[in-house]
């Protein structure tokens, strides 16, 4: 079906800009469907899977019902599990965010009920629970169930399994007759049509069913990387794989500009593509893309509608999709028109359980790889230099440089093999681990302290720096400990600062891509004095 904007919704401002925040562009099909449905105020009987973002389609409506002067509870959702109440409650929060005086309580067992009933008299207008605990609550009266007029079953079928039925009736029976009930559901066994029947009037039934999906041709892999490695991690598998084209799926509009941002800064000729750009300049992008001045795309969900490619070699999932759906159509930009393609997916503690959700979603198997070591990428490169230098001797006439390469091995004790190892060590750009381990041999930097190593950085007074700044920006990205930064002398367009000879390296590596008071900088050792 046809996708909405959330602005075609009709939905309040507030709720709008709450929604913009949380990076989303458009409503999803399940949102697309209820939202408009439910802010009638009729009873739905909502069809749909987890993952499809059905607590937008429901939280929306009711908080446009909420009043927030009014400080008596207005509206329930009930979950199978603390964890989706937990989860459920902050997504609620999160779309509430800037409608002031709208209080949004997880109940739930395991949790100290007294802590629970203090913050219901502080007065809460939502409250999100397991059937359970809220029960308990009707019965000690500390949840009044007068004023509520939306009712909402979440994951109903689960709640049946978990034996909520007798639970969730008797909570029903107690909210006033005058109410709107929402039910979601994935399946829609017996037990559940028994429940619409009794508790709801004239329900519409909205469907949103997955479509069967098959991913061919394409070798999937994950990594399980810390947010803050993401980006090494990802220039690391670029320099090994190097695909023709790759596309980089982030999940915000703000991520894919600043990764955009970073792997320019990193050399790679990359573009981004999101909701937030006109159309000509998304048409330009595209045609760079296409015509390969562009190898990388750094994408989000919506505005990557329109890449058909067929020569993307790599799809990478900076961040794992919200939606199981969503991955297959991510991936499938990739192993067209009968080629290999591969996926690549970065994954961060819990998101784990998401991936395992993605693999029973699509039936495939996605391969957990070690992360790439940089001995791991100096091979490859080696590997690729030597296979284009094989197809080069077998290709083209090298009379000329036979010539010049023999006259200097006439003149000189080097052998033929010395000047080719140090031509490939220049080609490929590798430093020794000697001279990158080991640059402690900074020379004399002009340090005044012994032990200390002088640096020089291309900011100063003028750019209304202060030491403070410089001295925090070298122990919060170095690790350092601040205490061990020696003197900053500052002037008005660069600063010395000196560190302890053995953590100037690491400094040195740290601070390549920071940006102090907004300006990038640079930062090398300092020459004597």
């Amino acid at each position: 079906m046809e996708t909405l904007r959330f602005e075609e919704l009709g939905i309040c401002p507030e709720i709008q800009k709450a929604v913009k925040h949380m990076g989303f562009e458009e409503a999803s099909p399940i949102q697309s469907k209820a939202i408009p449905v439910m802010m009638t105020g009729k009873d739905i009987i909502g069809q749909a899977q987890t993952g499809t973002g059905k607590t937008a389609a429901f939280g929306i409506p009711m908080l446009e019902k909420i009043d927030p002067k009014n400080k008596k509870l207005q509206g329930i959702v009930l979950c199978p599990t603390r964890e989706l109440a937990i989860q459920v409650a902050e997504e609620i929060r999160n779309l509430a965010k800037y409608m002031h005086g709208i209080k949004v309580l997880p109940i739930y067992g395991g949790q100290e009920i007294v802590k629970q009933i203090r913050s219901l008299k502080s007065g809460t207008q939502l409250i999100i629970g397991t059937p359970g605990r809220v029960m308990d609550h009707m019965r000690r009266k500390t949840i009044k169930m007068e004023q509520v007029h939306t009712v909402i079953l979440d994951e109903a079928d689960e709640m049946l399994n978990m034996g909520f039925r007798e639970d969730i009736e008797t909570i029903l029976e107690g909210v006033p007759e005058e109410r709107q009930t929402v039910l979601f559901s994935a399946t829609m066994p017996k037990a559940i049509m028994e429940i619409t029947k009794k508790f709801q009037k004239n329900a519409e039934v909205i469907k949103v069913t997955k479509k069967e999906l098959t991913v061919p041709n394409i070798e999937q892999f994950y990594y399980e990387v810390k947010p803050k490695n993401k980006e090494e991690v990802l220039t690391r598998l670029l320099d090994i794989y190097t695909p023709k084209l790759s596309v980089i799926f982030c999940n915000t509009k703000k991520q894919v500009d600043l990764l955009v941002t970073a792997l320019l800064g990193r050399g790679y000729f990359a573009a981004g593509l999101h909701g937030d750009m006109k159309q000509a300049q998304r048409d330009r992008v595209m045609q760079g893309f296409r015509s390969g001045k562009t190898d990388i795309l750094v994408a989000t969900d919506v505005a990557a509608r329109g890449i058909d490619v067929d020569e993307v070699e790599a799809v990478f999932n900076y961040d794992l999709p919200q939606d199981e759906e969503y991955y297959v159509h991510r991936i499938g930009r990739t192993g067209r028109a009968g080629r290999v393609g591969r996926s690549f997916s970065f994954v961060s503690g819990k998101e784990v359980y998401k991936l395992k959700e993605i693999q029973r979603y699509c039936k495939t198997k996605i391969y957990a790889q070690k992360v790439p070591s940089l001995n791991d990428v100096a091979n490859t490169k080696i590997d690729n230099v030597l296979e284009e230098i094989e197809k080069m001797i077998e290709k083209e006439d090298l009379t000329m440089m036979i010539n010049a390469i023999e006259e200097k091995v006439n003149d000189s004790d080097y052998t033929a093999m010395d000047m080719a190892a140090a031509f490939l060590k220049l080609y490929t750009g590798m430093k020794d681990e000697n001279e990158s381990e080991d640059e402690f041999d900074f020379g004399d930097t002009g340090a005044e302290e012994p032990g200390m190593v002088r640096l020089f950085i291309n900011i100063g007074k003028k750019q209304k720096a202060r030491p403070g700044d410089i001295l925090g920006a070298l122990a919060g990205e170095s690790g350092m400990p601040g205490k061990l930064i020696g003197t900053i002398d500052m002037f008005d367009k660069y600063t010395f600062v000196e560190v302890p000879r053995e953590y100037a390296r690491d400094v040195l590596h740290a601070m390549q891509n920071v940006k102090i008071k907004g300006k990038s900088i640079a930062i090398e050792p300092a020459n004597q004095k």
